[in-house]
């Protein structure tokens, strides 16, 4: 029983950490100190291999591959003579594009 107590004492204060960092940023949700931009961060630096960039452009393989080609200016990194491209950089880059 005693054990229990315990289980709710910590649910508790995780509780109460996440609704004060969520009041913390309530009036300005752009702010760079909140706990989820610890994991966009990390996700900001993952690499798309050329065979999957149509998942993420959101394209059929053979548009992806006829944008490719048309615009050979697009962001990427050449490891080991594979192709990659940055996530954060293309989504920048498709942004730029579309207006």
């Amino acid at each position: 029983m005693e054990f229990d107590f315990f289980w709710i004492a910590v649910g508790i204060a995780f509780a109460g950490y996440f609704i004060g960092e969520g009041l913390k940023n309530f009036k300005n949700p752009e702010s760079g100190d909140s706990f989820s931009e610890i994991f966009r961060e990390e996700e900001d630096y993952k690499l798309i291999k050329e065979k999957d960039v149509h998942y993420y452009i959101g394209v059929s393989k053979e548009d992806a591959k006829t944008l490719l080609q048309e615009y050979p200016d697009i962001p990427h990194v050449t490891i080991n003579d594979k192709i990659y491209y940055p996530k954060a950089q293309l989504h920048q880059w498709l942004k730029s594009i579309g207006t």
